[in-house]
């Protein structure tokens, strides 16, 4: 079987790599001019572009009935954007959702939609839409010849390019958008403050970013919610055109325990902060918050309510660990890529896209009034034609009675001009009146004088920059409110340690001889009293918070670390500590503190060394602790102690025995070390006990079979300077192990 040759002859060869490349190009390209992007000009995406402009055609501005969305949808489609109609209609239902424009475009009735979810609206069968009064500010010129017109997807009709618009609407709405390989994120704005920006820039054009932002501090989001981005990070966003902002929800406390959330962050759904709120209730990890409902409703579209368990909860900080846990807080991306003029994508800082867009408006303001003109003075050379047949009307008649070419005999009899000819041709016989030469004279006056003034006012860069402003300010003041989205300095959010949310319980942490250590709720525990195993016994107790530290001591200096609410119940015998950390070889536990990192903690050891500690300093998250008293040769360290090193005093209770009291400011504060000498001892002596103490307290020495409190004098005499002597004390206690203050 013979194959036959194929003949290329007449087909364009290319190879598959450059041919390749050429689609994905004009792919990308199409993508980012003619879907993704916005125009700087309208600020319009084409798909909102088309929906725009179909829905005037169809005469549906702001004082006309509601007409079906399907009838717009469908007109879209067949004569502009021939795409999808349901991501048409969304376009659509975006621009008519109050909670997603700042300035909505299309007034719409029927179900379009909620804040809580933006994706709820109706199908476009049952929804009915007009344009807005603010469209108004994008369509009222379109028809005035200041816009380009050019063929839509098959030639047979014509649309406008960009829409004339009065206000920079690319900075009022925002958009999002993404194309290949770039994407645009613009915030909405304050079109009184946006304005304000372009009026002071058209008096001074060098105005800096910095100085802009004087009228244009910040986005103004449609929700209401805080704008918590320091203004450095404003104006870095602003001067580059790209960086992020932060949206916080705007909440209040009513009757002491209840936080009430009436504004959201833009595009946060209220279902999902609850849920989110919500499933840290069920992990127990919001034990202040006892109740959560959303009691929105129309008048008021937001209203999440918080419960708190009482009065004394921290709600900023339960706030603030719902900013940083939740949706309550959100970031923001800030790109300010738009298309420009010269029809590319570019990201501009704020001076230069309000600098080309006003650009863009006075050439629309110049062609609107070079196009006013060519209409005057189009008007006028006709009245001129008229009156000239006013004035010679009985000729006029009878030319046109009498001549077989009449426009041709009235051009020739006088002077007149194809158009005056054909003017004076159409009169009709009632406008053949006495009064319409006065008519025709008082109408020439009055365009004259237009004239006049539109010539003044395109022969002056001056004056048609004074017309721009004037015609902005007038639409600030007709269409502008008030801002919604505060702008308030706030500190990034932080989320709550595991500690800090549990419930602040007093509780008693008590440690046997032996090691084993146990919690019992309450101060009122008495650790002697406690039940022990054979052969154990009670040898500490420390009361503080379920939300504390417990600090432990061994034998060797070493501190471990173990949270308060992780340690088993008093009502068995706990667990060794050795469960929960690696003790060295021959150490034991010789004492604990229950702290918060802010506490100080005395240590010290029979060596007659001690220093003051921050506890934050010697809380550690292993099992291995951290070295913190360095003890001398054959000494052992004391158990520690909490104290407050501005207002007490350490008491050292020696072997002599002898008892010396200080200020606790005179110890250095370490976060590890051997510290500084206590008291002046004899050789062989050696601390037995250290405790805090205050002026006007008594202080009970106990030696485990005998306690003597010391009052007034016997405590006036023990108070010297650190390093000194102390005073004696009877023999009956030279074994004291503890220095309880009292009263």
């Amino acid at each position: 079987m013979t194959q036959t040759a194929i003949n290329y002859e007449g087909v364009e060869q290319r190879p598959v790599d450059d041919f390749a490349e050429k689609a994905y190009l004009d792919y990308a390209m199409y993508v980012i001019l003619d879907r993704a992007l916005p125009h700087i000009g309208d600020g319009l995406k084409p798909v909102q572009r088309r929906i725009i402009y179909a829905m005037s055609e169809l005469g549906l501005r702001a004082s006309a009935k509601h007409k079906k969305s399907a009838r717009t949808v469908g007109d879209v489609l067949g004569k502009f954007h021939p795409h999808g109609d349901a991501a048409c209609y969304e376009a659509m239902v975006l621009m008519a959702q109050d909670f997603s424009f700042r300035y909505p475009l299309i007034d719409g009735q029927g179900n379009w939609g909620s804040i809580d979810d933006p994706k709820s609206f109706a199908a476009m069968r049952y929804t009915e839409a007009r344009l807005s009064k603010f469209a108004q500010l994008l369509l009222e010129e379109v028809g005035q010849g200041t816009v380009d017109w050019v063929p839509n997807f098959d030639g047979t009709l014509k649309e406008p390019a960009v829409l004339p618009a009065q206000v920079p609407h690319v900075l009022l709405n925002g958009t999002s958008g993404i194309a290949v390989g770039m994407a645009t994120d613009i915030p909405p704005h304050n079109l009184r403050e946006v304005v304000a920006a372009c009026t002071a820039l058209l008096e001074k054009p060098n105005l800096s970013v910095a100085e802009l932002m004087e009228y244009l501090p910040g986005p103004d989001y449609p929700t209401g919610a805080e704008v918590v981005t320091p203004k450095d990070q404003l104006l870095k966003l602003y001067e580059t055109g790209q960086g992020s902002l932060r949206q916080r929800a705007r909440w209040h406390v009513e009757e002491g325990t209840r936080v009430v959330i009436d504004a959201l962050p833009f595009q946060t759904a209220a279902a999902k902060v609850l849920e989110q709120i919500a499933e840290q209730m069920r992990a127990k990890k919001l034990p202040m918050v006892t109740d959560l409902r959303d009691e929105s409703d129309a008048e008021a579209p937001v209203r999440l309510v918080i419960e708190l368990r009482s009065r004394r909860v921290d709600v900023e900080a339960v706030m603030d660990h719902l900013f940083a846990t939740t949706d309550l807080e959100r970031s923001y991306r800030v790109n300010l890529n738009v298309i420009g003029l010269d029809g590319r994508p570019q990201v501009k800082p704020l001076d230069r896209l309000l600098k080309e867009w006003l650009r863009f408006r006075t050439e629309t303001v110049r062609r609107r009034l070079q196009h006013r003109l060519e209409k005057v003075r189009d008007r006028l050379h006709v009245l001129d034609g008229l009156l000239i047949a006013f004035l010679n009307i009985d000729e006029v008649i009878r030319i046109i009675r009498e001549e077989d070419e009449p426009k041709a005999a009235l051009m020739q009899a006088f002077g007149l001009t194809e158009v005056q000819a054909e003017a004076i041709l159409e009169l009709r016989l009632r406008h053949l009146a006495r009064l319409e030469e006065m008519k025709i004279r008082t109408e020439q006056a009055e365009l004259a004088a237009e004239r006049d003034r539109l010539e003044k006012t395109l022969g002056s860069e001056r004056r048609l920059k004074t017309l721009v402003r004037k015609e902005l300010e007038q639409a600030a003041e007709t269409y502008g409110d008030a801002r919604r989205s505060p702008l308030v300095e706030r500190a990034p959010a932080r989320a709550l340690s595991a500690e800090q949310l549990l419930p602040s319980e007093p509780v008693t942490v008590v440690l046997s001889e032996k090691g084993w250590i146990r919690a019992a709720k309450g101060h009122d525990v008495d650790g002697v009293q406690m039940s022990y195993k054979a052969g154990d016994g009670f040898l500490a107790q420390a009361a503080g918070t379920t939300r504390q530290t417990v600090l432990l001591l061994d034998s060797t200096g070493r501190i471990y670390s173990l949270p308060v609410h992780g340690l088993p119940s008093a009502r068995g015998h706990g667990e060794p500590v050795t469960s929960r950390i690696n003790l060295p070889e021959g150490a034991e536990v010789v004492g604990l503190a229950l702290v918060s990192p802010e506490d100080c903690l005395l240590l010290a050891g029979t060596g007659n060394q001690g220093f003051v500690a921050r506890a934050g300093e010697l809380i550690s998250r292993t099992k291995n602790g951290k070295a913190a008293l360095t003890l001398t040769a054959g000494s052992r360290p004391l158990p520690p102690v909490k104290l407050d090193p501005n207002e007490d005093w350490v008491a050292v209770a020696s072997s002599e025995p002898r008892l010396l009291l200080f200020p606790a400011i005179q110890l250095p504060q370490l976060a590890r070390g051997k510290g500084v000498k206590l008291m002046q001892l004899d050789k062989d002596a050696q601390v037995n006990a250290v405790g805090r103490w205050r002026p006007g307290q008594k202080l009970t020495l106990d030696t485990g079979d005998y306690a003597k409190t010391l009052t007034g004098t016997a405590l006036e005499k023990a108070q010297k300077a650190r390093g000194k002597r102390g005073e004696p004390l009877p023999r009956t206690l030279k074994a004291v192990c503890w220095l309880r203050p009292e009263g």
